[in-house]
């Protein structure tokens, strides 16, 4: 910083107790007081292409990340209905995210939380979990045809039945995920004023179709660009073994709004960390799997939209559970994630069913590719459909 500019801003201190208050950050009296009202930061070069920039949420000033909006508000919403009884267990499976955002709800409504993980979670994410009180269950064998997300199901449901009156949020599949979103929206209608064209990541379905079907009422003419991660089935590719977290699933979530997309981007895992990386060299801000496909994908479109154009992009999280993954060496090493500049345009198919796609691509078809029949349930079990990833 300059000499300069660092005067300018010790001048801009308040002078008196009265202008200092006022100029604080807000107070709680709850830590769930402190969820929502997250800043956005303008994102230019040298990220993005001089002249060019979107606006980025930063929802890693959360507590817990994005999902504490939702897990309160699920919560909420269950015990106004009476699914969810005072004093109930709450039980549900997690990559991380939605852990900390349920056991930030156990702690304000008073409800004991189960968790079930598998052995991709960080271990710091992890033992953040069990200081706030979670109870936390590692399954260690994947399902022969489900995986890691199917193992992790079926202990939920082992844990429901030895807990009879406990409560699932089923994150998937609930359409409170969704509403919880509404908030968000709103305040970057607030914040922004006017927004052309919003970045989203999706693997609930929940904050994408929340914060885009409220800025379609606002905007009508908002263009929403979907980001997923290759080997998802969400869009219509075949589910494969997918390293990124956070984001994408080997189920059909009925909290998708497929309608609401204009195009679809995949990005893979060493694209993702390349641009995480990127934002915190130049921006300083930045977070995991899903802030760096969101950024990656959002840097394009700036490049190739109309200059006049706004457009935001929700980050979901902050960097802080990624320093054992995305911004560690030797694990990106023994991942082969480093040293993958992605390159200035994605690839592009026609529809989801083209190719089985690897690496960055983009897809301005959007069609439901849920079978059929209806939609995945979780084996049978709709206890614990769409138990999250």
């Amino acid at each position: 910083m300059n000499h300069h500019h660092l005067s300018s801003v010790l001048e801009a201190v308040p002078s008196s107790p009265a202008q200092l208050l006022a100029a604080s950050a807000r107070s709680a009296a709850t830590p769930a007081a402190l969820v929502g009202d997250t800043p956005v930061l303008w994102v230019g070069e040298p990220f993005t292409t001089a002249g060019r920039g979107f606006w980025a949420k930063l929802e890693g000033h959360n507590p817990g990340g994005i999902k504490d909006r939702t897990a309160l508000y699920m919560v909420a919403a269950a015990r106004e209905r009476g699914a969810l009884l005072p004093g109930a267990r709450i039980v549900e499976s997690t990559s991380g995210t939605l852990g900390l955002g349920l056991a930030l709800a156990g702690i304000t409504f008073g409800h004991p939380v189960s968790l079930v993980t598998d052995p991709g979670m960080e271990a710091q994410v992890t033992g953040l979990l069990r200081a706030y009180g979670a109870e936390v269950h590692t399954v260690t064998t994947p399902h022969p045809e489900g995986g890691w997300q199917q193992a992790r199901r079926e202990k939920v449901a082992e844990l429901l039945t030895a807990h009879p009156d406990a409560w699932c949020p089923d994150q998937y599949h609930n359409p409170d995920n969704v509403a919880a979103y509404r908030s968000l929206a709103h305040e970057l209608v607030a914040q922004l004023g006017r927004i052309d064209t919003l970045v989203v990541s999706v693997g609930t379905g929940g904050h994408s179709a929340g914060i885009g079907r409220v800025l379609r009422t606002f905007f009508p003419a908002l263009r929403v660009v979907g980001v997923d991660t290759c080997a998802s089935t969400i869009f219509g590719q075949p589910a494969g073994v997918r390293l990124m977290r956070g984001l994408g699933s080997s189920i059909y979530p009925q909290n998708i709004a497929y309608e609401m997309f204009d195009e679809v981007h995949w990005v893979a895992a060493p694209e993702a960390v390349w641009a995480a990386r990127a934002l915190a060299r130049t921006r300083y801000a930045t977070g995991g799997w899903s802030v760096g496909a969101v950024a990656l994908v959002a840097r394009f479109i700036t490049r190739t939209s109309p200059a006049e154009d706004r457009i935001a992009a929700v980050f979901p999280d902050g960097p802080h559970r990624y320093v054992s993954t995305v911004f560690d060496d030797d694990y990106c090493r023994t991942h082969r994630l480093l040293g993958h500049e992605p390159a200035d345009e994605p690839d592009e198919i026609t529809h989801a069913g083209q190719a089985v796609v690897t690496r960055w691509t983009r897809c301005r078809t959007v069609t439901n590719p849920r079978p059929a029949t209806g939609t995945d349930t979780g084996a049978g079990n709709p206890s614990v459909a769409g138990a999250g990833r």
